[in-house]
């Protein structure tokens, strides 16, 4: 029956969030032209089944579609359950038959008898005994049958033949924050880290860091994502821009983890103590955000596993270990770990690590390069934790070949990154965002971070504010999850030559912002994602991540978009329909002429309704065609008004 959601060969289950709206559909047909019906039979974790018809969607595909709001998290089991529709098949030939004068009275029996089998109700019963009253005309017997207290009762309970049910299916929903929420990474020992005159620095501790978790809520954002916390190697230790070697006050790469002073479930010394990021947690906390750790499954040759399990990495011929490369990058300060050798001990040693962050109150994992890992590993190891913690959540950092990244998600992470960073053509962005709204949503969920400490893109080293200004509008109102790496508001665009990473990389040096004399000056692009975030929050539409369609614009430097929601799924009751459009040019003012397809948002073409600029505050009358200017990197994010 091609059902979905479901994953090819149903071997994993499809995905959900609390208060995601999923298409159901498949495809069912009889043979000749009897008319059918399709229900959705759907139960919740709680054990209440519903049961939801289906509209005929392509008619000429035999589709059956229908949406439900999963509103907790859990398992949910659902199948379809195909049917004749013995009086939609009798009307449709009765209304032929009987005024054509052609088996009157074979049709009229037919009726009653259909008629007989459904829920006698007054309404019903009448009307077939009216049908059976010889005495009156034709007509107005077929008119007792056809009353409209009779068509509705069949329509909501038809009488039903031939009951066909599909296989069941699961889907696995997850808590909102797996599916919707603002990510802003920034590295904890930058914040506070003071220079001194030797050319040494005083690190940022997590007391200091702690005074940005103010400054990150007051943005907006979900989410605090730092990169590893733990002990940094000193062996082969990273200089400045990725230099071969450091100085003696170079901090190194946090990713290089291990050191005499411990490994994955160790705090480097110069941030603080356990006892100090478990205060750091519960201030984040405080403000309504929650800590993302990464998970980064490698070792510098100071780790204490090198020694104690020199079996978990790969020795080669020569007698050394093999450093982790990714040609033509090379990180001589890391050895990536072989699970060939020891797997069992590996899967310990990880689930060990993991369940003592989740101990220390960590629900989310941002993980360093899974596709480097075995796929088999990730499955059990979310598997296992889920099992125990459902509310944690994996984040993929899996920039990698589609079929590697969908499998990660398939088997279990809740979230990945994605492409979105390298799609900045309308055309890449229209095709991007399509397929991850429509094509890949019943299992992944991708995260559009507009940057990272490795990507800074030649679009934003070329665009400047209004560069940055278009990928923040884009990634905040297409995404149902979005992120970026602090700098970004500063419009930090100069790269190392050659590569598309940041000058002076903050993975290899520490970095000191003044945030407050950013704003002050008018520099930061705060105001705007402040503005982006709170928008997100207040429109139901955003939230969601399958509602995404392309609308039309005459110029291909204007990029637009309709995020809908319907009446029932809003929880107020009113539509919430946001359009957004926006200048991909960020060197000139462009114009268009925007073609609305406003029966996408339920509003008849042709007609004429209001919308808002939440970036502005003005408020125009608008319809099917409309006239827009755009400055450079400039956009429109207009709530459309229902009435």
């Amino acid at each position: 029956m091609r059902l979905r959601p479901q994953i090819e060969d149903a071997l994993f289950s499809s995905k959900a969030y609390e208060g995601e709206v999923v298409p159901f559909s498949c495809v069912s047909f009889r043979e000749g032209h009897d008319k059918i019906g399709v229900d959705l039979v759907l139960t919740s974790p709680a054990g209440t089944t519903t049961r939801t018809r289906l509209d005929r969607g392509n008619a000429g595909l035999d589709e059956w579609r229908t949406t439900a709001q999963l509103d907790a998290t859990g398992e949910w089991r659902w199948h379809m359950e195909s049917f004749g529709d013995d009086f939609a098949t009798w009307r449709h030939n009765a209304e032929i038959k009987v005024p054509a004068g052609i088996d009157v009275e074979v049709m009229l029996e037919e009726g009653a008898r259909v008629l007989d089998r459904a829920e006698q109700t007054v309404a019903v019963s009448s009307a077939a005994a009216a049908a059976r009253d010889t005495t009156a005309a034709p007509l107005d017997r077929l008119r007792a049958l056809l009353a409209d207290a009779v068509v509705a009762q069949l329509t909501a309970s038809p009488v039903r033949s031939l009951v066909t049910p599909s296989a069941e299916r699961v889907i696995r929903v997850e808590r909102q924050r797996a599916g919707f929420g603002a990510w802003y990474e920034f590295f904890p020992r930058s914040e506070g880290a003071i220079p001194n005159a030797d050319g040494s620095w005083t690190s940022g501790t997590f007391q200091t860091a702690a005074g940005r978790l103010d400054g990150v809520a007051a943005m907006g954002f979900d989410v605090v994502y730092l990169p590893p916390i733990h002990p940094i190697g000193t062996t082969n230790r990273k200089g400045p821009n990725n230099t071969l070697v450091a100085g003696p006050h170079d901090p190194g790469s946090p990713w290089a983890i291990g050191g005499e002073a411990g490994g994955h479930k160790d705090v480097h010394p110069d941030l603080g103590t356990e006892a100090d990021f478990v205060a750091f947690r519960e201030r984040a906390e405080e403000l309504g955000l929650e800590i993302a750790l990464d998970l980064a499954l490698q070792a510098t040759p100071d780790h204490p596993w090198v020694k104690e399990h020199p079996e978990w990495f790969t020795t080669l011929n020569d007698g050394s270990i093999a450093y982790a490369e990714n040609p033509p990058k090379k990180y001589q300060d890391i050895y990536p770990i072989n699970f060939d050798n020891d797997r069992n001990g590996i899967y310990a040693e990880v689930l060990d690590i993991v369940r003592h962050w989740i101990s220390l109150g960590v629900k989310i994992f941002r993980v360093d390069n899974p596709h480097t890992k075995p796929l088999q590993f990730w499955e059990w190891l979310i598997h296992d934790i889920n099992a125990e913690y459902p509310e944690v959540i994996f984040l993929a950092e899996a920039f990698t070949r589609p079929a590697v990244m969908q499998s990660l998600a398939k088997a279990g992470f809740q979230q990945s990154y994605s492409y979105f960073t390298w799609r900045n053509t309308r055309e890449e962005l229209e095709e991007f965002l399509d397929e991850i709204s429509h094509d890949t949503s019943d299992f992944m969920r991708p995260n559009l971070f507009v940057n990272t400490p490795d990507i800074l893109t030649e679009y934003l080293q070329r665009g400047g504010r209004p560069a940055y200004e278009a990928r923040a509008v884009i990634a905040a109102m297409a995404g149902s999850n979005w992120g970026m790496y602090s700098g970004f508001e500063l419009i930090e665009n100069v790269a190392r030559p050659g590569s598309e990473e940041n000058i002076d990389n903050e993975k290899y040096e520490f970095k000191n912002r003044n945030w407050a004399a950013a704003e002050a000056a008018g520099i930061s692009l705060a105001p705007l994602i402040t503005r982006l975030n709170g928008i997100r929050r207040a429109h139901p539409a955003l939230t969601q991540l399958r509602n995404f369609e392309v609308q039309s614009a005459d110029n291909q430097q204007v990029f637009s978009f309709s995020k809908h929601l319907d009446a029932r799924y809003t929880g107020s009751g009113i539509p919430d329909t946001v359009v957004t459009v926006v200048n991909l040019d960020p060197f000139s003012a462009q114009e268009s002429t925007l073609v609305l397809d406003t029966e996408k948002f339920g509003i008849p073409h042709g007609s004429t309704f209001q919308v808002e600029d939440l970036l502005s505050g003005s408020i125009w009358d608008w319809s099917d065609y409309n006239f827009i200017r755009l400055a450079p990197g400039q956009a429109h994010v207009l709530n459309v008004r229902h009435h």
